[in-house]
């Protein structure tokens, strides 16, 4: 029998394919196989990691969503009150919504697994309490909410939109939301 290759990644690895795979194909278009080729492991891991491609999949978007708070908390962390509106407006345009073309594909396939599927729901929900606890820290919890559904559909709208909302538009948006 063959020695074990030690590959404390591996797991990690997987994940990180998933997303690009999923980026590339969709959800309905990533398969076991796909995946463990693109992280390059063996296919037999894929059901030693992991329970099946549900197990996968909430793994690999629990990471996707995140890294979503955790750039939306760098952002808007370092920005004081007075700062907080401009921060929105450059998370928009420059960091959360404006993310890789990779990043916008896999929001949307991860909005649209979570509508049909309950169980994804939870990591809409999760990104969702924490993007909203983030701007709690500048907003009243109203305008909070609002500014976080703005994202969300300003995002979207990036990803499938020719012609998206410039930075004047989601200006002006913010500042209607936080100033009445």
């Amino acid at each position: 029998m063959g020695t074990r290759r030690h590959d404390p990644e591996r797991r990690s690895r997987i994940v990180d394919a998933a997303l690009d795979v999923i980026a590339e194909v969709g959800v309905a278009g990533a398969s076991h196989r796909r995946i463990a080729d693109r992280a390059d492991v063996p296919l037999g891991s894929m059901t030693y990691h992991f329970d099946g491609m549900d197990d996968l999949l909430r793994q690999a978007f629990t990471r996707f969503a995140e890294a979503g708070v955790a750039r939306l908390q760098a952002r808007l962390g370092a920005a004081g009150d007075q700062e907080a509106s401009a921060a929105v407006v450059d998370l928009l345009h420059d960091g959360v919504g404006a993310g890789s073309r990779r990043d916008l594909v896999l929001l949307c396939e991860l909005h649209t697994l979570a509508a049909r599927r309950p169980v994804f729901r939870e990591i809409t929900r999760s990104w969702t309490a924490g993007s909203r606890r983030e701007l709690e820290r500048h907003f009243t919890r109203e305008q909070a909410r609002r500014l976080d559904a703005l994202l969300e559909g300003l995002t979207v709208q990036r990803a499938v939109d020719t012609d998206p909302p410039d930075r004047e538009f989601t200006r002006e948006a913010v500042a209607r939301i936080t100033d009445g």
